[in-house]
């Protein structure tokens, strides 16, 4: 029993730290996009595309990995995904094309789409019930930090050693942490004395469809799914891309400068998911009051960043990421909206159906707005006017979005 408390725990840093790996990955584009303009010569098009490969193939692993976690167990299935992501990140510093780059994220998205969920698999087989939302929560935050280390972190070795050389100590450091994994993971206790959880059991086919079924016939589903789509899409194609072109060629920052910012962003992130959860269950009392506040504040936040002159100074910036980030902190809301709008044996492919459109919303906005620059303004497609054009795209979309989640039913009450 001894031995199972250790290895918990184990289990828990080990697995926490791919899932560190996932939001690193997701978001390394955004600081080298110069870097990858220059070698090997990648145009706004190009840099979209790359990108946004990750979290197609990140997005599209979502529908089977449930089936995987319940055959193979999140042991298995994790380490076997994450070796093919130290395959992408080798591929992907190799690479010499925009094929080869391509193919290099897209084994990178593959490879990372299970440290999330199989983590929380984990965390329901190896703890009790009562310690999941605590340690969730500590996991989420932890995984956090692989954005803030996609920022000045990835800039200053990138900087020492080239963004190649970067991304091979990279893919090292993801084989060896999932090699550590495989060695040291369980998919269950070997004493009695855990939480009984049972054999892990496939789900029937046929239920699968029938609750797809409800669920598509569910205006409030639709609605959820199309505001995480907007709301994380918008978000993470800014971070993960389009942050850094214009923080380094719009407003004239260093590559150190714009990680502070970046810095910022996902710090604001880290304190809006809390404290609009604060705001929901305890303060508004209420679901899509403070997702609607979030909405528009993001949409706020982008529109003043589309209209500020190249010589803004970079406090100002700065705090119009930070905000930018704050408001987002309120889309994780949208779980537990969608949750608490179905009945609960349909929560969770309720929960991992809108899972699918926000990481399908990153790939969507990440190539979309790539290819709204290039076809509006050619000649400068990232240039002052091709990023107003952008990020007020973007404002507008999310402005409109809150409009529509008004129409969602409120699911809690002062009652």
């Amino acid at each position: 029993m001894e031995q199972d408390r250790t290895r918990r725990w184990l289990i828990f840093f080990l697995a926490s730290t791919l899932f560190l790996l996932s939001q690193f990955f997701r978001a390394s584009v955004a600081v080298i996009a110069p870097d990858l303009m220059i070698d090997p010569g990648l145009d706004a098009q190009g840099l979209s595309t790359v990108s946004a490969a990750f979290f197609y193939a990140f997005a599209i692993m979502q529908i089977p990995i449930g089936i995987y976690l319940d055959n193979l167990g999140p042991r298995r299935t994790m380490t076997l995904l994450s070796l093919v992501a130290a395959a992408g990140a080798l591929i992907f510093a190799w690479g010499d094309s925009l094929g080869w780059l391509t193919l290099g994220r897209v084994c990178l998205g593959i490879g990372m789409a299970c440290n999330f969920m199989g983590s929380l698999k984990l965390l329901t087989l190896w703890f009790a019930p009562r310690q999941f939302a605590t340690l969730s929560a500590i996991m989420v935050s932890l995984g956090t930090a692989g954005n803030l280390a996609a920022a000045t972190p990835l800039v200053l070795a990138v900087q020492a050693m080239g963004w190649r050389r970067t991304f091979v100590w990279m893919a090292v450091a993801t084989a060896l942490l999932t090699i550590v994994f495989s060695l040291v993971a369980r998919n269950r206790p070997r004493t009695e004395a855990e939480p009984a959880t049972g054999p892990p059991v496939a789900p029937k086919l046929s239920e699968t469809l029938h609750t797809a079924r409800l669920l598509s016939r569910s205006a409030g589903f639709w609605i959820i799914s199309m505001g995480t789509f907007c709301r994380y899409g918008i978000y993470a194609a800014v971070q993960a891309l389009w942050a850094g072109p214009f923080l380094m060629q719009i407003i004239g920052l260093s590559p150190v400068a714009a990680g502070n910012v970046l810095l910022m962003m996902n710090i604001g992130l880290i304190v809006g998911s809390p404290l609009s959860g604060w705001f929901s269950d305890w303060v508004l009392v209420s679901r899509k009051k403070v997702i609607i506040a979030g909405l528009i504040g993001m949409g706020a936040a982008l529109a003043a960043l589309s209209m500020l002159p190249p010589v803004t100074g970079a406090v100002t910036v700065a705090a119009l990421f930070f905000s930018f980030g704050l408001f987002s902190g309120a889309g994780q809301i949208m779980y537990a909206h969608v949750k608490e709008m179905v009945p609960l044996r349909h929560a969770g492919l309720a929960m991992t159906g809108i899972n699918f459109f926000t990481m399908l919303g990153v790939a969507v906005f990440l190539q979309g707005l790539g290819r709204l620059m290039t076809r509006f303004y050619p000649e400068t497609a990232l240039g002052p006017e091709a990023f107003t054009g952008a990020f007020g795209f973007c404002a507008g979309c999310l402005l409109v979005m809150a409009l529509v989640y008004a129409m969602t039913r409120e699911t809690l009450s002062r009652k």
